[in-house]
């Protein structure tokens, strides 16, 4: 086995920095902080310039969209992270703060309900970058997603956010179709014509948007877009679903301010090494 030259001290310095040790060795992983997974083609070079140069020409990508570039010596570290910097890229994503911003392709995905790159943008200038001197219980994630299909699973982050389009359903407009557009189009089956009218389940529909624009009488023509938020979601060791605020928010802003009350109530409320959803267990998820 390769004698290790790097003190316990220094390997937590540079983990902070966004440094992981590679095992059994004197090398480690950078990881590049991306915004929601996106990096321009120049950047895309940069990092592979960096890879050869500083690295051992591997890179490689977390489950939280950052990036990371294997074997770098100790000794490279300052030299990579000068290097990627031509390209406005940083290293972090450590410690026990605001993790980097995770979202989906909501904003070009065909079932997109909300704009996720604008939104996780703000939230990770706001947060991310904004609150990087704020020390947390642990660390704390947020995902936002385009819609109910769920497929960066915000339910398992500390605050997650759907994406939703609230219908706006006229039962004057019902013509109480035989064969009803609207019911064959529901995924959830929440759509139902009884006794000549169109009923939705509210208990069943999860605001998927599919109706929208579907009623040949224009029964539901539009929808509300909206914000479906999350709290107490985790995986790894311990896996924790997340649970839904009551509210369904269609304000932008509310919604921003949501998350900050939630990372300023763990701060405050938290205690050292217990993760958000401990936290709201042990408070009651109803006093939160």
């Amino acid at each position: 086995m390769a004698c290790l030259t790097v003190s316990a001290a220094d390997e937590k310095r540079v983990k902070a920095l966004g440094f992981l040790s590679n095992k059994g060795t004197d090398n480690f992983s950078g990881r590049i902080i991306t915004i929601n997974g996106k990096i321009t083609a120049a950047q895309n070079k940069c990092i592979s310039e960096a890879a050869e140069l500083y690295g051992n020409g591997v890179v490689t990508f977390t489950t939280r969209l950052t990036i990371e570039v294997q074997g770098i010596p100790y000794e490279k570290i300052e030299d990579f992270r000068t290097y990627i910097a031509k390209e406005g890229l940083v290293t972090g994503g450590t410690g026990s703060k605001v993790r980097p911003i995770v979202s989906c392709k909501g904003t070009t995905c065909q079932y997109g309900l909300i704009d996720t790159f604008e939104l996780s943008e703000e939230i990770h200038e706001r947060f991310f970058n904004g609150y990087s001197d704020v020390k947390l219980p642990h660390k704390f994630k947020i995902a936002v997603g385009g819609c109910p299909n769920n497929c960066v699973k915000p339910d398992l982050n500390d605050l997650g956010i759907i994406g939703q389009m609230i219908p706006n359903y006229d039962e004057d407009s019902c013509n109480g179709c035989k064969k009803c557009s609207i019911e064959d189009t529901c995924p959830m089956n929440a759509a139902k014509v009884v006794d000549d009218i169109l009923e939705i389940n509210k208990e069943i529909c999860n605001n998927c948007g599919r109706c929208v624009g579907k009623c040949h009488f224009d029964a539901i023509e539009d929808g509300k877009v909206g914000y479906k938020i999350y709290i107490g979601g985790m995986w790894g060791k311990r896996v924790a679903h997340g649970k839904a605020l009551s509210n369904i928010f269609t304000n932008k802003d509310e919604t921003i301010d949501v998350i900050e009350k939630a990372i300023l109530l763990y701060r405050e409320q938290g205690k050292t090494g217990e993760r958000f959803a401990q936290t709201i267990n042990r408070l009651g998820f109803e006093n939160v």
